[in-house]
């Protein structure tokens, strides 16, 4: 099976002697084509810090990054920028959309940022919306919109430009439990189609939906799991959510 995303004794430190932190620490990660991966674990122990350095967002302390066989780690400030603009797309618990803009503006700004022409970064940004069922929404607002319609123009944005990961940091963290099972119900048809996730959460619930779980402590790994149940075990969870 096809690697998309990986990691070699990746460290992130932060300060010396006392103060120092070790955020990530000596972390090696491989994660397939059309994987779904959930990281968990206490508030502080790495998690996010662990998909910044995934997504290029941060750089490492030590240690290489790889994504469909380049190292990005070592890449120019430019040269990754182009990276995370064409093959990792980035959901996050406040949703960072743009306020001024429109559901469908922000979907497309990516794909513009890209250099896709203005008429085709409109298409597929209204493509996008009618697939996270939000077609009647495009002229909306941020303001107007709920948390969760929110949350699924922002999984929109994220594919804009066909990425080879989405990286999700608590992506439900905002949410409540139908806005919840409304968003994990769209990962799970991502995943469906092949998209690889790797999704950061504190709900094991959440956790469940993947193909396998790792736990972080301290900023290293101490304990990975394989998921076992396929697609309707994963959807049986999400269901639980309404309990």
């Amino acid at each position: 099976m096809t690697t998309t995303l990986s990691a070699r004794g990746l460290r992130k430190r932060y300060g010396t002697g006392d103060g120092l932190v070790r955020a990530v620490d000596e972390v090696d990660l491989d994660i397939a084509a059309g994987e779904t991966v959930a990281v968990m674990g206490p508030s502080g122990c790495g998690k996010s810090t662990l998909l910044h350095l995934l997504g290029g967002l941060d750089r490492p302390s030590d240690g290489e990054v790889w994504l469909n066989g380049r190292r990005i780690d070592t890449l120019s400030e430019k040269a990754l920028a182009r990276i995370r603009r064409s093959e990792v797309g980035f959901v996050f618990q406040s949703f960072h959309l743009m306020e001024e803009l429109t559901a469908v503006e922000n979907v497309e700004l990516s794909s513009l940022m890209a250099g896709r022409s203005p008429r085709a970064a409109r298409r597929r940004a209204l493509e996008l919306l009618d697939q996270v069922g939000l077609a009647d929404r495009a002229r909306f607002l941020p303001s107007a919109l709920s948390g969760g319609q929110r949350q699924r123009v922002a999984v929109a944005r994220a594919l804009s430009n066909e990425p080879a990961v989405v990286l999700a940091d608590e992506p439900t963290g905002n949410l409540d439990s139908a806005a919840t099972l409304d968003v994990l119900q769209l990962f799970e048809r991502l995943h469906t189609a092949g998209q690889t996730l790797v999704i950061v959460t504190h709900d094991a619930r959440i956790a469940a939906t993947a193909d396998r779980l790792i736990t972080m402590r301290d900023g290293a790994f101490v304990d990975e799991t394989r998921l076992t149940g396929g697609t309707s075990g994963r959807l049986g969870a999400l269901v639980g959510l309404e309990d």
